[in-house]
């Protein structure tokens, strides 16, 4: 099957309008490109250090939607313009031009699993997707499924595997463990099958929380408040969800987040650490070593190893 593919050209202050009017009309699915630059808080959504670069801001956007090509959408583009006519009276809505292209039939939701493929973190752990088959599999392997979702974590990134080094180093099974920023709940799960004692993996994002449960259920590991358990909560800003969680009862904090979280996380999270705990950070670009460095050694920990890949670094740190 084949789709058209049409973009509308709009303005910024009408997306929502213009989104709103074509769901009306049964339209679902679109896509909004423009050049407003992300705000802090969506910032702390995002699991990158590096934004692209965007065009200067004027004020326009595009909005696309797909339609069967056998679907007959005269009647539907004469609606989608009466809808924006509708709209001009009370909005800018700019020109109003839509561009019709073919596309092929894709799963644009799924596309991407084509490139995820089971793969080794070290010696004996293997990051495998759950869509996967594990064919070379050693008597040894300690094995984690996971299925990402719209979440961060597939263990394949630099700065996921970096906390998963850190934290094979120096966990010891009797530990409590935090991972903050949990995405997929990959670390979670890692610490879990690496014999911790308890872990509790927490995020802003309720849908990586949800994932998180999920990929737990996937590797068998039962969900329970005294073994592993997920929360959504923020532990930077809100006192009370720290306290909620533990006040020093970690031994050890992971953090695969990036540096700007990081920085804020560090003044807070050695309330939640015991005296002595290990505090494991990653997602940071090399530009932003020192910065978080400086965040860390302020905030009262000592630097205990600095390791590297690519161009990310991670910290280990003791309370």
């Amino acid at each position: 099957m084949k789709w058209t593919k049409f973009t509308l050209e709009t303005t910024t202050e009408a997306v929502d309008f213009v989104s709103d009017m074509l769901n009306d009309l049964g339209i679902v699915g679109i896509e909004v490109s423009d050049n407003v630059p992300i705000t802090e808080e969506e910032k702390k959504r995002l699991f990158i250090d590096i934004l692209p670069e965007l065009k200067e801001d004027d004020g326009s956007a595009n909005v696309s939607f797909y339609v069967d090509t056998e679907e007959d959408v005269e009647d539907l583009l004469s609606n989608v313009k009466e809808g924006l006519k509708e709209l001009s009276e009370f909005i800018k809505v700019g020109s109003g031009n839509i561009t019709i292209t073919e596309t092929e039939d894709k799963d644009w939701i799924n596309n991407w699993k084509e490139f995820f493929k089971p793969f080794r973190v070290d010696d004996t752990i293997v990051i495998k997707p759950t869509w996967e088959e594990l064919t070379d599999r050693k008597e040894e392997d300690l094995i984690i499924e996971i299925d990402p979702g719209t979440s961060f974590g597939t263990g394949a990134h630099e700065t996921t595997k970096l906390c998963i080094v850190g934290l094979k180093q120096y966990m010891k099974q009797d530990f409590v463990i935090l991972d903050a920023g949990t995405g997929s709940g990959i670390l979670s799960i890692i610490a879990k099958k690496l014999g911790a004692k308890e872990v509790l993996g927490i995020d802003i994002d309720p849908n990586a929380t949800n994932s998180a449960m999920e990929n737990a259920k996937v590797n068998k590991l039962p969900l329970q408040m005294d073994n592993l358990s997920f929360v959504t909560g923020n532990i930077i800003e809100d006192d009370g969800v720290r306290t909620q969680i533990g006040k020093e009862k970690y031994d050890m904090v992971v953090a695969n987040i990036l540096a700007d979280v990081i920085i804020p996380l560090s003044d807070v999270i050695g309330e939640n650490l015991k005296p002595g705990g290990i505090f494991i950070s990653s997602g940071i670009i090399n530009t932003k070593e020192a910065a978080v460095r400086e965040a860390i050694e302020k905030n009262h920990f000592k630097i205990l190893e600095v390791n590297k890949m690519g161009d990310w670094v991670s910290f280990v740190a003791e309370k």
